[in-house]
């Protein structure tokens, strides 16, 4: 069902320890940064502060909050116990974020601010399908704002929502926001990021005109007809179509529910106590890894999926070298080529192994996801260099200094 993590299995790219463990090789784990350096300079331009919480936490935290006891019993949260008592391993951040914001956000001054973290969750998956789609343990982006009332916390949201699909374009995957029930987050509102994907596990309904699309959780509610004219302005949904998405993200208005659970509080203008107004946002930085691959697979008409072309914006290395080891001439040449290259800060591939033949290095450039090859062979001399377009196909003779200038 998911044939380019299969790939990434049977190469070593990914290596599985248990049900929902994974361990990632140099390419997917630098693919991984990518997205994550994507989400940190993205929201640091949209005014968000980074932090890191810890994600092993005592339990007396959770039951501040009231929440121990269910996800204890339904299974969700690992625990461990020790002489030094019982700890949690965070299957979430909304607690811990609190314990750190009651600290620093003691008066109206201090707000608004929005914190934000890239650190491992971890959660005792029943279903683990998906490979790195639903695992136990993943890294995942987690925000929350902090605000002094409602019209500001809807500020918050709209900021951090403009945000996440700025994200999604600069990773290559466009997705659509969708309409959800806050379901166990409580809140008001929140919607999903969702990529449309047959893979997906999701099934969601979409407007193609307008671009609005609806989790059908939505239509479980009695008043969902109320709620959606109040919420979203939605007045009809009888162009909407059923389609199969896959969800990256998720952003909630959670006005004061955590505060009320773990008297968060500050002073206001007046020198009351006064309950923070809340947002919580994530984004899966495994799921949208896995997402990415799936969506950039490569499929051979005769064998199938047979690898990857990974965007420009996301991979690791933009082209690999692939010269005729049996030709010392070609064999300088490459070498050459991959010094300028690193010179000009290009990051590249050469392919210098022996006594494998050019149809297996080209198919290890295309499992390695790397979305432009230069083979040095007939058609290359001193400064002519044939570049293909691994996705496309496409071949042209490029001199030394076009390449360069291409890519720079």
């Amino acid at each position: 069902m998911y044939p380019g993590q299969s790939i990434l299995l049977q190469t070593g790219q990914l290596v599985q320890y248990g049900a929902g463990l994974f361990g990632y090789n140099t390419v997917p784990l630098l693919v991984r940064r990518k997205v994550e350096q994507i989400i940190v300079e993205t929201l640091n331009k949209y005014g968000c502060t980074e932090v890191l919480l810890p994600t092993l936490q005592p339990d007396t935290i959770w039951k501040n909050s009231g929440r121990y006891e269910h996800y204890v019993q339904d299974g969700t949260m690992l625990i461990t116990e020790s002489n030094k008592g019982t700890f949690c391993l965070a299957p979430t951040g909304e607690e811990a974020m609190l314990e750190f914001a009651r600290e620093k956000l003691k008066s109206y001054k201090n707000l608004p601010v929005t914190y934000y973290q890239i650190g491992e969750k971890f959660r005792n998956e029943i279903r683990t399908r998906g490979y790195l789609l639903r695992g136990k343990a993943f890294p995942m982006l987690d925000a929350y704002s902090f605000d002094v009332d409602e019209n500001h916390m809807i500020k918050s949201y709209e900021n951090i929502r403009e945000a996440f699909l700025e994200i999604f374009e600069k990773i290559g995957m466009k997705v659509i926001p969708i309409v959800a029930d806050n379901g166990a987050m409580g809140g008001k509102r929140s919607e999903e990021f969702m990529l449309i994907s047959e893979q997906g596990e999701d099934k969601i309904l979409y407007d193609e005109q307008t671009g609005i699309g609806l989790n059908t959780e939505i239509l479980e509610k009695e008043n969902y007809q109320e709620y959606l004219r109040e919420e979203y302005q939605i007045e009809d949904i009888s162009n909407f179509k059923e389609i199969r998405t896959m969800e990256l993200g998720h952003i909630f208005q959670l006005g004061t529910r955590y505060s009320e659970m773990m008297n968060g509080k500050f002073t206001n203008q007046e020198g009351k106590e006064t309950l923070y107004y809340m947002g919580c946002y994530g984004i899966g930085v495994s799921r949208t890894v896995a997402a990415l691959y799936e969506q950039c697979l490569l499929t051979d008409e005769k064998w199938g999926p047979c690898g990857f072309s990974l965007p420009e914006s996301i991979a690791p290395y933009k082209i690999q070298i692939i010269p005729k080891m049996d030709q010392p001439e070609k064999v300088k040449q490459a070498n050459e080529l991959y010094e300028i290259l690193q010179n000009e800060k290009i990051a590249s591939i050469l392919d210098d192994r022996e006594n494998l033949n050019i149809g297996t290095k080209i198919k290890d450039c295309k499992i390695l996801g790397t979305p432009y090859m230069v083979i040095l062979g007939e058609q290359s001399n001193d400064n002519k260099f044939e570049l293909e377009n691994i996705k496309t196909g496409e071949k042209i003779m490029m001199t030394r200094e076009e390449l360069i200038k291409r890519f720079q």
